[in-house]
């Protein structure tokens, strides 16, 4: 924790808003997504799911496969704890609906589906695209799975497995967005980025969880931003954002949010 509280005050020191950006798609990107303040209808669905894994005091065993929890000192956990203190929260959701809608993703991909909080994001801020989502432990995939069959949502694909052996079997299949957030190591998140090289297109987007997490995944935000095949990546200390077109220039950018 003490790492991250001094890798965020680095963060203020260098980040700026949408005035310190000259970049046409990363300024509209900012400012007609990521800063839009609009309360929409959907947001209210995904209060709903959310409220609903509240109210779960199901006790599951989870298997982690990860970096860990710093939070549970046991894999016997609630499904309500684990909404409240690990999933993703009410903000990030909001804010990853509104990405899939701004770039009206047809085709997603998540690693790390938990509980399903940012899947059903991504399911409802484009409902005519499809998402295929894996997740590595059957319980908390099997509480998923049944958050999408009680809110009706058919365009999402949950693959409940280790991520290397479903990499695999899609690795023909190009992706508009990809949000990873499982296992948070070094290794591991370059092996995933490495891997999904072959998913992107020019106008994908990368999106990568805890990038400040611990100095290993800081240490691999840096060397996935120096990577030749990426162009523009954006820090906001969170996610970190990943992005290939070849039309703009190789540029980096810490934004507030």
């Amino acid at each position: 924790m003490l790492y991250q509280a001094k890798q965020y005050l680095k963060f203020l020191k260098k980040s700026t808003n949408q005035h310190g950006v000259h970049s046409p798609f990363v300024y509209n990107l900012v400012t007609k997504c990521l800063y839009n303040k609009a309360k929409l209808e959907d947001y209210r669905t995904l209060s709903q799911h959310r409220e609903k894994l509240y109210q779960n005091n199901t006790i599951i065993s989870v298997t982690d496969f990860g970096a860990g929890s710093r939070i549970f000192k046991t894999n016997q956990r609630q499904v309500s704890k684990i909404a409240k203190t690990a999933g993703i929260t009410k903000k990030r959701a909001q804010l990853l609906y509104r990405i899939a809608n701004y770039f009206q993703t047809k085709n997603s991909l998540e690693l790390g589906t938990s509980l399903g909080l940012a899947t059903t994001a991504l399911s409802l801020g484009n409902k005519n695209g499809n998402i295929i989502t894996i997740e590595g432990c059957p319980e908390t995939g099997k509480i998923a799975k049944q958050q999408f069959e009680a809110f009706h949502i058919k365009n999402i694909d949950l693959k409940i497995n280790d991520f290397k052996t479903e990499l695999t079997a899609i690795k023909n299949q190009k992706f508009d967005l990809i949000y990873i957030d499982g296992n948070h190591q070094e290794e591991a998140t370059l092996n995933y980025f490495k891997t999904l090289l072959h998913n992107v297109h020019n106008d994908s987007v990368i999106i990568f969880d805890d990038i400040h997490w611990s100095q290993q995944m800081t240490k691999a935000w840096s060397l996935i931003q120096k990577h030749p095949k990426v162009t523009v990546t954006i820090d906001t200390f969170f996610w970190g954002f990943v992005f290939f077109r070849k039309e703009q220039e190789k540029e980096h950018f810490t934004i507030r949010l």
